[in-house]
């Protein structure tokens, strides 16, 4: 990838990207710091907004409050024993324990300088490793293709926290969802009832907002308990103190918490809440002192915090690179990428070098801005944990009919938020995932496309589908990923 750097700099240090990245993180920090309001929401939310924008300040707008509002959920966390995202669930106990020994400023101040080292550690591999696995994408066909995009679905379902049917069913959902509209290849159309606005298929922005915003302003109103009084911060400036001795000691912990952040980030379908409780398994796993762990560890704060930023960072890689969204909020920026004519995959790299490069400098300048941001935000906590959800619920609804309706100024697009939200709702309510839903609904049309292109291709003789070396070995990884968990399942009921 050869980029003019004189027009990346332009691209990023502008007043333009100045005030988005400002905003963004503003608006991040506040969405994570109220609890029950997830990142994948706020980034749901931004999309009809970037529409307006400019392809890098669109991208760097979701960037910036993702990376934002992740670390913001550690604060409430912290203070009321309530994680702002499902990615502080992992360590809330160690959190709230320094919290209750009057350590606030230490554990806060781990979470801050920790998310954003590992932040930066998954941004400089994904600057270093996306464009080299994008030279060797240049050789997939669609038999490649086929199989990266049935693994990336398969991992969804693999590596999902809940139950793995019902994470299976959730995605047979979302690509059930994704074969209405015209048929791909032959151009029929497919479930649309007769109705002419299903003919270019479900939206996904209207789909996206309601899948992920409509459910927990849902839960807003039925659940309408007061949130706890938050305890004390005290002076925020202070909580630097002695914190570069404590992540020197445990600078292996710093390392070890990035690399399996960035490494889970880059499976398709883990994300940042199950790189920091795997890492946080790890840590205490190697650790000297495992007894510590639940009751106010440093240690597990350095590892977990360190995989949740860089996950986010990592889950860009097979985004950029193969369109094979890592997380939810990757799957959004795929969604944003296309709106912009940035289709992401390999020629991206080849036609657009320069804004893909300023998209990989705003995650550098997003990791850096968590630092000066959090300790504001920090120091704003008690007012921003004061203000009562039931508040901002009605102003959060406006803006998910305005954004759902200004996508194609169409009634439908909010008829399909609210369908799809209140279908969301039932599916979370009865221990559905809708993440592998959204990850169907992206992916559906990819591996309907290659599986029809690679059919046709093979003119009935399947073994061309494992001819090539690299399809070979993913068809391989696939068997692998299915195998695996059954092998497990069928060796812990002998067991019992």
């Amino acid at each position: 990838m050869y980029a003019n750097l004189d027009t990346v700099i332009d691209l990023v240090f502008n007043w333009n990207m100045l005030i988005v990245m400002v905003s963004c993180s503003a608006f991040g920090l506040f969405v994570g710091a109220v609890p029950g309001l997830s990142a994948t929401m706020a980034t749901a939310m931004l999309v009809p907004i970037t529409f307006f924008m400019d392809p890098v300040p669109a991208i760097a707008a979701i960037v910036t409050t993702a990376a934002m509002a992740i670390f913001a959920s550690d604060i409430p966390a912290a203070l009321i024993r309530i994680p702002g995202t499902a990615a502080s669930a992992a360590y809330i106990g160690d959190l709230n324990a320094l919290t209750m020994q009057g350590r606030v400023g230490r554990a806060l101040g781990i979470s801050v300088v920790a998310s954003a080292i590992g932040g930066l550690f998954g941004s400089a591999v994904l600057m270093f490793a996306a464009p080299q696995l994008a030279e060797v994408s240049l050789n997939f066909t669609s038999f490649e293709y086929f199989w990266l995009a049935l693994l990336g679905l398969s991992a969804a379902v693999m590596l999902g926290s809940g139950s793995l049917l019902k994470s299976l069913m959730s995605l047979l959902f979302g690509l059930m969802i994704a074969t209405v509209g015209m048929d791909t290849t032959a151009g029929h159309p497919r479930f649309t009832f007769g109705l002419s606005t299903l003919l270019d298929g479900v939206a996904f922005v209207p789909a996206l907002i309601g899948v992920f915003a409509i459910p927990e302003l849902i839960r807003t109103f039925v659940n309408r308990e007061r949130t706890p009084p938050a305890a004390p911060v005290g002076n925020p400036f202070r909580m630097f103190a002695g914190l570069g001795g404590v992540l020197w000691h445990y600078k292996t912990n710093l390392v070890r918490g990035s690399v399996i952040g960035t490494t889970v980030g880059i499976l398709p379908g883990a994300g940042s809440d199950i790189a920091s409780w795997i890492s946080y398994a790890v840590s205490k796993r190697f650790s000297k002192q495992p007894e510590r762990y639940g009751h106010g560890s440093e240690e597990s704060l350095v590892d977990a915090c360190a995989a949740n930023n860089s996950a986010l960072s990592g889950s860009y890689v097979p985004a950029t690179v193969f369109g094979i969204p890592g997380d939810s909020i990757t799957a959004i920026v795929i969604g944003v990428l296309y709106m912009k004519g940035l289709n992401p995959g390999p020629l991206v790299f080849i036609n657009n070098p320069n804004e893909v490069m300023a998209i990989f400098v705003t995650f550098f300048l997003a990791n850096l801005l968590i630092v000066p941001f959090g300790l504001l935000a920090i120091a704003q906590a008690s007012q921003v944990l004061r203000v009562p959800k039931l508040t901002l619920a009605p102003l959060i609804l406006g803006f998910c009919v305005v954004g759902a309706y200004s996508i194609n100024a169409a009634a439908s697009g909010v008829v399909i938020m609210l369908v799809l939200g209140l279908f969301a709702y039932l599916m979370e309510e009865n221990g559905f995932p809708v993440a592998p839903l959204i990850l169907g609904l992206v992916m559906g049309p990819l591996v309907e496309r290659n599986l029809v292109t690679s059919l046709i291709k093979a003119d009935g003789v399947p073994l061309v589908f494992i001819e090539r070396p690299i399809a070979a070995g993913l068809a391989l990884l696939v068997c692998v990923v299915w195998a695996v968990p059954a092998w497990l399942r069928l060796k812990r009921g002998r067991m019992t």
